[in-house]
């Protein structure tokens, strides 16, 4: 099968391009397509994956896009696992966040979002346990001697604590707001990469816009007050957890095994340095030590934040 073989009829032809742009940790590999003068997304999915999990996602994705909080959907292949979508022309979420002037347009707008997600009917999904992803991915590691003490001790603490009590009703869930995967298109946040999406605490996906965007405390409590309609007194003690938890189960993923180190805590770089080397190309994220740098930092900013 060739890649133009999942684009639908009108947009194959001499003067399409197809360019190949990530392999994400489910498997799918992402194509950039510049056809009849417009750009799409082509995602394929892993021919492994059950079929029936393919489809749950497709439609979240589906109701999320009619709902404007995902990108059009513009063609389904199923028997290729494909799906071609509008691309989205990001204005940087970040710069709109970082910029004091627009920082309450930012987390308005990511809060509306999210809630506009989370009133989404659950179709038929299942609450994904962040606790027993990490586990999983634990114990592909745990005998690894290049996995440092502090991270070692910061995965253990997740899978032994007792977590605050869920207080909230559970919601579809994106389960990954995560820089890639968060778009400001000037007027709305939208969301891509719909795969992991499922029942889940509503504060986790708070709590992992939270953590990658680096929030401090008094934006947490802005966001959360556009998301809530009022301002709390503190933090959740749910959503602090969920904000740690997220830090470590992705450090941890990224992580991964067979690299060797003997980083501390205090010598390993925090999460701003990180995307410091990352936007001037210092660090590469395709290359295990970045990988592995990247892990730490998310990790660090778990014990840090806590």
């Amino acid at each position: 099968m060739t890649v133009d073989a999942c684009l639908p009829p009108h947009l194959r032809g001499p003067t399409t391009t197809i360019t190949k742009m990530a392999i994400g940790f489910s498997g799918a590999a992402v194509y950039r397509v510049e056809a009849s003068g417009q750009t799409f997304i082509l995602k394929i999915t892993d021919q492994a994956a059950p079929i029936d999990a393919w489809r749950r996602a497709l439609r979240i994705q589906q109701l999320a896009a009619e709902a404007s909080l995902a990108p059009a959907i513009v063609h389904v292949d199923e028997a290729q696992r494909a799906i071609v979508t509008a691309f989205v022309v990001d204005k940087s979420f970040a710069a709109l966040f970082h910029n004091p002037a627009t920082r309450d347009t930012a987390l308005d707008r990511a809060a509306t979002t999210l809630k506009r997600i989370h009133q989404i009917p659950v179709p038929d999904s299942e609450y994904r346990d962040p606790v027993k992803f990490l586990s999983t991915i634990w114990a592909t590691m745990a005998a690894d001697d290049g996995v440092p003490s502090f991270a070692r001790d910061a995965i253990q603490r997740l899978l032994t604590e007792k977590p605050p009590a869920l207080d909230r009703a559970m919601v579809l869930s994106h389960n990954d707001v995560n820089p890639t995967n968060v778009r400001y298109d000037g007027e709305r946040v939208v969301l891509l990469d719909w795969d992991v999406a499922a029942l889940n605490d509503p504060l986790y996906d708070l709590a992992t816009l939270a953590m990658f965007f680096r929030m401090d405390d008094e934006s947490c409590r802005r966001l959360l007050a556009a998301y809530d309609g009022e301002s709390p007194a503190v933090l959740p003690q749910r959503f602090v957890y969920n904000r740690r938890l997220v830090a470590v189960l992705c450090g941890a993923a990224f992580l991964g095994t067979g690299t060797q180190g003997t980083e501390t805590l205090e010598d390993t770089a925090p999460l701003a340095e990180i995307y410091r080397r990352m936007m001037t190309g210092a660090l590469n994220l395709a290359a295990p030590e970045g990988r592995r740098a990247f892990g730490l930092a998310l990790i660090k900013e778990g014990i840090t934040r806590a």
